[in-house]
């Protein structure tokens, strides 16, 4: 049961990105995409980040998002692995310094197992989009590779730059 509430929430969250992700990138372009509305540690990013134990527990920023933002976080969570390969295309390589999606969630894995969250993604579409489509494509068993093509396909016209995320093996 919990497997279909998790997919309809993220089916729920890309049909409804779908058609404004162009203005979303444009906007947060113009914005320079560092507005940051919570409390915490900001960053020369305007980013928001804070460490938690384990990729388990969700960090305090996550309080008053919703419900379907939450549950991309605790995707991004789970599927590092994945989105470590996966580039992003919001413009946060320039603005924010990411290296692929997997930073505009998590912007480190310390060898304790602790995780840095950042709060990036709370506001951009286009991160949510490219995490949930990836974990996605890895769950109907996808390989890393076909998953980086297929993103690349998506998102390589009338987006930012991508990150400089390195090419999966």
């Amino acid at each position: 049961m919990k497997k279909l509430i998790f997919l309809f929430a993220m089916s729920l969250l890309v049909l409804s990105a779908c058609g404004d992700e162009k203005k979303t990138v444009e906007s947060n372009q113009d914005s320079g995409h560092n507005e940051a509305s919570h409390e915490g540690q900001a960053h020369d990013s305007g980013d928001i980040q804070e460490e938690i134990a384990s990729a388990d527990v969700l960090p305090s920023f996550l309080d008053n998002q919703s419900e379907n933002i939450r549950l991309v976080y605790q995707v991004a969570g789970q599927a590092t692995e994945v989105l470590e390969w996966i580039p992003c295309y919001c413009g946060c390589g320039e603005s924010a310094g990411h290296k692929s999606n997997l930073n505009c969630f998590i912007q480190e894995k310390r060898k304790d197992g602790a995780i840095v969250w950042d709060d990036h993604g709370t506001r951009c579409l286009v991160c949510l989009e490219i995490a949930v489509q990836s974990a996605k494509m890895h769950k109907d068993g996808m390989s890393l590779k076909e998953i980086r093509q297929a993103i690349d396909d998506t998102y390589k016209e009338g987006y930012a730059k991508p990150t400089p995320t390195k090419m999966p093996a």
